[in-house]
């Protein structure tokens, strides 16, 4: 399965979830990447400041 496939299944998953229990997304998503490092991030924002 292809990366953008994947991403958008996770969306959708946290998309349905935030309708049925309400929670920060975003605090969700940088708690994960504080905690992990992953490589992906520090690659998009390369990208977007380049």
């Amino acid at each position: 399965m292809k990366t953008q496939n994947q991403l958008l299944i996770y969306l959708l998953v946290l998309a349905v979830l935030d309708l049925v229990i309400p929670f920060p997304i975003t605090a969700v998503i940088l708690i994960y990447v504080i905690f992990t490092k992953p490589a992906w991030f520090k690659q998009y924002v390369d990208d977007i400041y380049k």
